[in-house]
């Protein structure tokens, strides 16, 4: 159960409505009125952005459904808010909210470059494509003032090491020349995420992210520059965007985009719950019909976390999506692996000095 909203703070674009205690926190704490009748203090709810100095910035993972085994984040936190999001439960291990917090409180890491270039040239590294935007999205609106994936690139870029990057962030149009420039040696490949081509439901469940019609000129910018992208249809959400399926795929089909994937809605942890209060405050005749269709994906459980099924969901609901999906993507000539990266190039950057190669 969420904890009453602050009413003395003004949400501006905020996914969230409700600042739920993290899991792992011992106490929480409940507004009570104590009779006093005590004047409110509306303030707006800004955005807070605090440093973060890392001591290491590649994450690792063995998970059997995930297309990548090594992953950067320049950011804790996202101020998209998309209410969905998966990644809001990591806020959790910060000592802070899955909710408000996620998307008001972010985390920078500025050493990331300089972390990346040091890890990847360790004696020993296996090259193999690193995945941006896995947690958090990378071009968040603060990228805009940071410059932190501006850097990463840069960094790979002198290394020749290949890339993958998941995103919805207007921003990566800002770094087309280092991109374009890797998509020719067949080292990057970009994945534009796009749920719904309605601005007014965008809106409303990605209240900071750019509007469907500026990320389908995303890839359409992408794509003029030479780089390989994949629309992302993700998530679909039973009711409210699965109608919509065809059309996403057609759209960024025409836009540029050359793969494209799918996974149904997934509510982890704190997730849940903040979804069903969003749903009940913005949809709510709809609400009911959308969790029972979630549930039926789900084996009659908001989640189901299990390898192999967390992703693809299961049942008749979660095989007539993919079909439809299926035939959609053979329709618009669309595939659904993107290009393999070429891992052959990578080595130091030359050195001041260094002989130049004849190759």
């Amino acid at each position: 159960m969420l904890p009453p909203r602050n009413p003395d703070e003004i949400l501006k674009a905020r996914g969230a409505a409700h600042r739920p205690a993290a899991r792992f926190e011992p106490y929480h704490r409940i507004r009570e009125d104590d009779g006093w009748n005590t004047a409110p203090r509306e303030s707006l709810l800004r955005t807070e952005v605090s440093i973060e100095r890392a001591r290491s910035i590649l994450t690792r993972n063995n998970s059997p459904d995930l297309g990548f085994d090594r992953s950067v984040n320049p950011y804790r936190g996202c101020e998209h808010g998309c209410i969905y999001c998966f990644a809001r439960p990591s806020h959790a291990y910060l000592g802070m909210s899955p909710g408000l917090d996620f998307e008001t409180r972010l985390i920078a890491k500025p050493d990331a470059p300089a972390l990346l270039e040091r890890e990847i040239g360790r004696r020993g590294y296996a090259v193999a494509p690193i995945a941006f935007g896995t947690n958090t999205d990378p071009y968040q609106p603060i990228e805009s003032q940071h410059g932190i994936m501006r850097g990463c690139l840069q960094v790979l870029a002198a290394w020749n090491h290949p890339l993958a990057i998941v995103t919805r962030g207007a921003t990566i149009l800002r770094d087309t020349d280092i991109l374009s420039a890797m998509a020719a040696r067949g080292q990057v490949c970009v994945g534009v995420s796009l749920t719904t081509l309605d601005p007014t439901l965008a809106r409303q469940m990605e209240p900071r992210a750019p509007t469907p019609a500026t990320r389908l000129r995303m890839i359409r910018g992408l794509a003029d520059a030479g780089v390989p992208v994949r629309v992302m249809v993700a998530p679909v959400i039973p009711v409210l965007t699965e109608p919509e399926i065809e059309r996403i795929l057609s759209a960024a089909a025409d836009a540029g985009a050359r793969s494209a994937s799918m996974i149904p809605l997934r509510l982890p942890l704190e997730v849940a719950p903040l979804f069903r209060d969003w749903l009940d405050r913005i949809h709510p005749g709809k609400a009911a019909h959308v969790m029972s269709r979630i549930q039926a994906m789900r084996g009659g459980r908001d989640n189901d976390p299990r390898f192999g099924s967390r992703m693809r969901g299961r049942g008749i609901e979660a095989e007539l999506m993919r079909q439809r999906f299926r035939l959609a993507l053979r329709r618009h000539g669309l595939t659904r692996q993107g290009p393999v990266l070429d891992c052959s190039r990578f080595a130091p950057p030359p050195k001041a000095g260094d002989q130049l190669s004849l190759f």
